[in-house]
């Protein structure tokens, strides 16, 4: 399951997949680890989010926002398949109105990456017409947010997350339980309709020693002024994206997650793999490779 990343918007033709091809879709399975992680939903009552089912995960979208507030996606390291599709066209999903997705008005002619939440490669496991279906699934809009285009240590690392921990965390079973989404700030800044996330998270839920485990991710593109100032000059262009970084990538508590998102992640938070109590300066651990990852209770 070797990451790549997912062709531009701009190189592909947008469309739209006909409402019936996507009534099948069971989604999201709660209980794919033998024990229920729900479905990240909004802890507070006033956001208004859409539950779109595809093959093996789920997008819950804030239609304000025109992207994801978190997807989740089940893992089977076991039967992954090694003919996930390489390129696709990104679709309109016809569930929602074209209104409330982020499509290719605002990736094209830019510098701006269409970033999968759900990895393809993550998705596509099973017998090989549902393989296919779930790669497929991945390249509808709700499931992409706008990233730096910038190819760097941090970005390899977050690709990598899921590999690594099936092969070092999540035991024989060899399953994961991938939730994943953008930290939408109402600072975040604006571009072609929408705001440009600076920060994304992950949350992996995995049995070990017979126990629900957790980790938890942040991805952060800010831009650093010191060592970004060119991308800061060209984003106050006119017409050009807001600035972004390089990628930066930290293993956080999860319940860092559950407030800086306003989502209520269920038992995760109880069962992170992180020590409980860190110094302030250690709370975030940011991450030169997967090695650093804190794996195993203390």
């Amino acid at each position: 399951m070797s990451p790549s990343d997912s062709p531009r918007a701009s190189g592909a033709t947008a469309g739209t997949t006909s409402r019936s091809a996507l009534a099948d879709r069971a989604g999201y399975d709660e209980q794919f680890l033998g024990v229920p992680v729900p479905l990240p939903a909004p802890s507070r009552r006033e956001v208004e989010t859409v539950v779109l089912p595809y093959t093996h995960f789920t997008v819950v979208l804030r239609p304000d926002r025109r992207m994801a507030a978190a997807t989740a996606v089940c893992v089977d390291g076991r039967r992954l398949s090694e003919h996930a599709p390489r390129e696709s066209s990104w679709q309109f999903d016809p569930r929602l109105d074209r209104a409330h997705q982020t499509g290719d008005d605002v990736y094209r002619d830019n510098s701006l990456d269409t970033g999968p939440l759900v990895n393809c490669l993550d998705a596509v496991w099973g017998a090989a017409a549902e393989a296919g279906r779930a790669g497929e699934d991945t390249f509808h809009y709700p499931n992409a947010v706008p990233q730096a285009d910038v190819v760097n240590q941090g970005k390899q690392l977050w690709q990598g997350l899921e590999n690594y921990l099936l092969d070092h965390a999540a035991g024989p079973g060899r399953k994961l339980v991938v939730l994943t989404g953008p930290v939408l700030h109402d600072s975040d800044p604006p571009y072609r309709g929408v705001q440009v996330p600076l920060r994304f998270w992950k949350v992996t839920a995995f049995i070990q020693d017979g126990a629900l485990a957790a980790t938890a991710y942040v991805l952060d593109q800010s831009p650093d002024l010191t060592r970004d100032a060119e991308r800061a000059l060209a984003g106050a262009q006119v017409g050009a994206p807001p600035p972004l970084g390089a990628f930066r990538t930290y293993q956080v508590p999860v319940r860092d997650v559950a407030e800086l998102t306003s989502l209520e992640l269920g038992p995760l938070p109880a069962v992170d793999l992180m020590p409980a109590v860190r110094a302030p300066g250690e709370r975030w651990r940011r991450l030169a490779s997967h090695d650093d990852i804190v794996l195993w209770r203390s």
